[in-house]
């Protein structure tokens, strides 16, 4: 295993969509999510986390270390439950069960030790703060969502092929954005690393999961999605060096068009490393 988490990272994560729903918002039907008020774009924070879970669950199979705690359709107080079953945990006492149960949850489940979880709904593994967070990806520009009517050739009943006298059609509704470039903005903390046990292996892990998680995520509904850019800050200390606000102002994102449908209709600015404040590096990964 290597070394420690020791250096704090701030990052941001360009991607996009074109012909397709980033992250349907089953409240409004499953529309592409967009913010009322700008026109923007928006793809939550828990819809990439669950595209690097399937990505870690996927590169990584049943190595040690990398299972992931949730699961789609996972019954998540069984797994809590199974960590008391242990033996590092039943030989504790009463009052050390809690935080020997959350180690163990930290040290089996890649998810907990990177993004944390709240696992006290069962028979209590304590909380765990992740040293990755995400923020919602809002897109560079207003994005207008697009309905679409769909004809399937089949019914799914009897019933259905009588009422249209054996026309057998189905109609539907598709929703997709014709393109859509949007950034999210991430940070990692290396204290609360220390906590969970993540290491630089777990880290790299996490770069590759964001630089290659839509090419193993296709759909229909989803259109084309890729990773364009991931542009990482990392600093010289655990604390860091400079606020993550300004280094992310110094990446810039413009339009060279207004009716972009494509990434080659867009310029992304990178700070040189002779414009970086003292002791921050920036790395451009894709």
């Amino acid at each position: 295993m290597s070394n420690p988490v020791s250096n704090r990272y701030d990052f941001l994560l360009f991607f996009d969509v074109k012909d397709g729903n980033p992250n349907g918002d089953p409240d409004a039907g499953n529309l592409p999510r967009v913010d009322p008020e700008t026109g923007h774009g928006l793809v939550t924070d828990v819809c990439l986390k669950r595209k690097v879970r399937n990505y870690v669950q996927l590169s990584k199979g049943n190595e040690d270390g990398y299972d992931i705690f949730i699961k789609e359709k996972a019954i998540l107080n069984n797994l809590i439950d199974k960590a008391h079953e242990q033996e590092e945990v039943k030989t504790k006492e009463k009052g050390e069960k809690t935080e020997a149960a959350r180690q163990f949850m930290c040290k089996t489940y890649y998810d907990v030790r990177t993004f944390g979880a709240v696992m006290s709904t069962g028979k209590n593994a304590g909380q765990v703060r992740g040293p990755v967070q995400l923020t919602f990806a809002r897109s560079v520009n207003q994005v207008v969502p697009l309905e679409h009517s769909i004809t399937r050739m089949a019914v799914a009943t009897e019933a259905e092929a009588e009422k249209q006298q054996g026309d057998n059609r189905t109609m539907g509704r598709k929703f997709t954005v014709p393109y859509g470039l949007y950034c999210s903005h991430g940070f990692v903390s290396a204290p609360f690393a220390k906590q969970t046990g993540s290491c630089d292996d777990y880290l790299n892990l996490f770069w590759k999961a964001l630089l290659e998680m839509f090419e193993h995520d296709h759909s229909a509904a989803r259109g084309q999605m890729a990773t364009r850019k991931l542009i990482v800050f990392k600093h010289n200390s655990e604390l860091g060096n400079s606020p993550a606000h300004k280094l992310f102002e110094m990446v810039k994102a413009e339009a060279k068009t207004n009716l972009a449908r494509d990434f080659s209709d867009y310029d992304i600015h990178v700070p040189s490393q002779s414009d970086m404040p003292q002791c921050v590096t920036v790395e451009i990964k894709l």
